[in-house]
């Protein structure tokens, strides 16, 4: 994959949508990790798509470019996990069992989105009223009639 990491940036000031094609999950992997080696502390990724379309390998990719050294997992019962040895905390949340945004309260999210670290939200768009209006918004869709490991990436900014 080539990884336009420029290019994705502008886009990020603008409307615009970056669209990049994903051949593999290493290919997925890789624009996670380009995304976490040039994300800033406050910043908040959101991430969205289908059971089984990479998530977690995008976020696998991403917390390497962090510099995170351990396993990275979907936080699916425990909501939020928190990776502190990379270059910046980053606050993984798992928002697919939220049945309510008030429980993004009980969890204190507030300090992760508003922080010295990085967010990065699987299924945000069950939670998107809390969204900060400056986040990243990432959709991983499948095209099958391009092969089962092609994914289609679109980054762009959040708007509500």
């Amino acid at each position: 994959m080539d990884i336009d990491v420029k290019k994705i940036m502008e886009e990020f000031d603008t409307d615009k949508t970056a669209v990049l094609e994903s051949r593999s999950a290493a290919d997925t992997a890789a624009l996670g990790q380009r995304l976490g080696e040039i994300c800033a502390p406050g910043q908040v990724y959101t991430l969205t798509g289908d059971l089984g379309v990479g998530k977690t390998v995008f976020t696998q990719g991403f917390a390497r470019g962090l510099g995170v050294e351990g396993p990275v997992n979907s936080p699916t019962f425990t909501i939020l996990q928190v990776y502190e040895d990379g270059r910046m905390p980053f606050y993984h949340f798992d928002v697919y069992r939220i049945a309510d945004v008030e429980e993004m309260e009980e969890i204190g999210y507030e300090d992760c989105f508003y922080g010295e670290g990085v967010c990065l939200i699987e299924w945000a768009n069950l939670i998107e009223e809390i969204l900060p209006e400056d986040s990243i918004q990432v959709t991983i869709e499948k095209d099958l009639e391009k092969g089962f490991d092609y994914r289609r990436i679109h980054v762009k900014r959040f708007s509500k």
